[in-house]
């Protein structure tokens, strides 16, 4: 499929009633298709996602629409959004150390590139600490500067070691053996194959 195609599929499977916080609608996304202003309507759609659950297709679409568009950042996100669905999502506020007591000296990617390890309470069969990686999205900033703190997305490289998880926890984060950061949790989303019925 081409670009409009993409998304036009995109936009057939957002309930009507859906709206944006500035009150643009589907209808208001088919003129911008209308007009070739795919940029737009990718933008447009990405925001009606993030206001309610759509399907796995939904962000499928829009990701080949981004990645014909060149948009990297953009495809970067939506991709992001298929693994939340299929994986799972743990969103935290996350505290980096300070440069001069932690082994990161620079910002961190907040695209969903870094796969640190973190210690969620688990121990191992000899009774040592035991850490499960997770993928990290940094929420609205492109970097987390060391000693900063930032909303981010846990995507779990195994769901499974995640389900204790609840929101008000603290967990670690480690790129070493030392603590990079560290993070309450703020919500939990099981994969959308394990979610109940609506």
């Amino acid at each position: 499929m081409d670009v409009p195609e993409l998304l036009e599929a995109a936009s057939l499977l957002v309930p009507e009633e859906a709206a944006t916080g500035n009150d643009i609608t589907v209808r208001d996304i088919w003129d911008y298709l209308v007009h070739d202003e795919w940029e737009t309507a990718l933008g447009l759609l990405e925001e009606l996602g993030e206001a309610r659950s759509l399907p796995l297709a939904f962000w499928e679409r829009l990701a080949e629409a981004a990645e014909q568009l060149r948009l990297e950042r953009s495809a970067a996100w939506c991709h992001w959004r298929c693994s939340e669905l299929r994986d799972g999502v743990v969103r935290a506020d996350l505290t980096l150390r300070p440069a001069a007591e932690a082994r990161r000296t620079t910002p961190l990617s907040g695209a969903g590139v870094l796969r640190p390890v973190w210690d969620i309470g688990h121990l191992s069969p000899t009774g040592g600490r035991a850490v499960s990686v997770a993928r990290l999205w940094v929420e609205n900033r492109p970097v987390l500067e060391p000693g900063g703190r930032a909303t981010v997305r846990l995507v779990p490289l195994t769901p499974s070691h995640w389900t204790h998880v609840q929101p008000g926890q603290r967990i670690t984060m480690h790129e070493d053996r030392s603590v990079a950061g560290t993070a309450v949790i703020v919500e939990v989303r099981p994969p959308a194959t394990t979610m109940p019925a609506r």
